[in-house]
């Protein structure tokens, strides 16, 4: 990892949490991601499974993480299983972790090899009456490939039918949505590296620079700061390309007079960052640019004002519709009537603004959470509006990521410049 190591308490009190919501006498089996192949003999850069790393940091293949916390022997009341290092394969492909390293990490102290593992999972299996197994529960998108985890659960129901079991999955979407401060601390690292980036970008950017030379750029200065690298692929979509919402070919210039959208955020310690800013090339806003941004940082700021626990998203979704009506209107996107004779289903403001505000943020970009019940103190969400006008050839979309409190929330991206006199004194300079 090219992270500085965490405190390992933040996966302590995580397994902890789940634990406490277990059932009595039951085990819980979380199993790694699959070393998936590309071509030849590549395989893609390994990605931990999101639950197993939210439990105890690890980011190696083939590892499991086993909770048992009414084992008889409390030597094995949670485990950590690591396969084990192999001097030729390490030539190869570097160094596994030793024991040590990974209780350094980790926080737990029974570590067990893979190659040793069975005989000792079937006793423990046999001492308990539920199983906890994971599958990947995101409501965002469902894989059409058969991943390690159901796999593993097809092995468990078969060697042990007659087991009472359970989904991991429902309590990791409730405790995975509320971030400790453990958590966030890590989040916040992530942003600090997103805001120098951007800060470098505003003096980087002019007319004529290449889309994909601002992304290289990004990549450069998130490795630089320790980042693993980039969250997601990062969206640098100038002029009219600003209305695609997943832009990602990155290739065409940006020119004198034209906005650039830049979608990007840095991952590190496992945990993902998610920032949009909207720029001019030239480093001035034109009249009309500064029109449409105003009219987004408004709905920004409203959204922001608004989200706080007991909304839902859904509530909270349809009253920043009405405000982003009421802009559009204001500033000539939208007539009167054209509202008064709106599809409910498809309202007028959809026109100009056709993606959901918010989504949770963490370990994933767009990380566990609920979507139809109230928004608790803990959640981590980004908010993010825009607006896209195809006559005009232009997208504005502005994004920070929020931490819920009891008290407010806490917009965790305060100190990113957001106003069109911060980007525009930056970018002079």
């Amino acid at each position: 990892m090219k992270y500085l190591p965490l405190d390992p308490q933040l996966f302590v009190h995580n397994r902890e949490r789940f634990v406490a919501r277990m059932a009595k006498n039951s085990i819980a089996i979380f199993v790694s991601n699959d070393e998936v192949p590309s071509n030849g003999d590549a395989i893609y850069r390994f990605k931990q499974n999101s639950d197993l790393f939210w439990l105890s940091g690890i980011e190696q293949e083939d590892s499991m993480v086993i909770l048992f916390p009414d084992n008889p022997d409390p030597k094995y009341r949670e485990v950590l299983v690591l396969v084990r290092p192999n001097e030729m394969k390490e030539k190869w492909d570097g160094k596994r972790l030793r024991v040590n390293e990974a209780r350094a990490i980790s926080g737990m102290q029974t570590i067990v090899w893979l190659d040793s593992i069975d005989a000792l999972l079937q006793g423990w299996i046999h001492l308990a009456d539920g199983i906890y197994l994971d599958s990947n529960e995101n409501d965002r998108k469902a894989s059409q490939v058969r991943s390690r985890d159901y796999r593993f659960i097809d092995e468990m129901r078969s060697r042990y039918p007659l087991h009472q079991y359970h989904r991991a999955a429902r309590i990791m979407k409730d405790l995975r949505g509320i971030k400790t401060a453990y958590e966030v601390n890590v989040l916040q690292k992530a942003i600090d590296i997103t805001d120098n980036t951007f800060r470098h970008l505003l003096k980087f950017i002019r007319p004529g620079v290449m889309e994909y030379e601002i992304e290289a750029e990004i990549v450069h200065s998130f490795l630089r700061q320790r980042a693993t690298g980039e969250a997601y692929g990062s969206i640098i979509a100038s002029g009219d390309r600003a209305r695609t919402l997943h832009y990602v070919s990155n290739n065409a210039e940006c020119k004198d007079g034209e906005l650039i959208l830049m979608d990007f955020g840095a991952e590190y310690g496992g945990y993902c960052a998610d920032l949009t800013r909207t720029v001019p090339v030239n480093g001035k806003f034109s009249r009309r640019q500064k029109t449409v941004y105003n009219a987004c940082l408004h709905l920004h700021d409203y959204a922001k004002s608004i989200l706080k626990p007991g909304i839902s998203i859904l509530d909270y979704t349809d009253k920043v519709g009405e405000e982003a009506t009421q802009q559009f209107l204001k500033i000539g996107l939208l007539k009167r009537t054209e509202v008064k004779n709106e599809d409910p289903e498809n309202r007028a403001y959809r026109k100009y603004l056709y993606h959901g505000i918010s989504h949770h943020l963490g370990v994933d970009v767009h990380d566990l959470g609920t979507r139809t019940e109230p928004i608790k103190a803990g959640m981590v969400f980004t908010i993010e509006p825009g607006i896209y006008i195809e006559e005009e050839q232009m997208g504005v979309r502005i994004e920070n990521n929020v931490w819920i409190t009891r008290n407010g929330n806490r917009d965790l991206m305060k100190n990113i410049p957001i106003t069109i006199e911060e980007i525009e004194a930056l970018m002079k300079r």
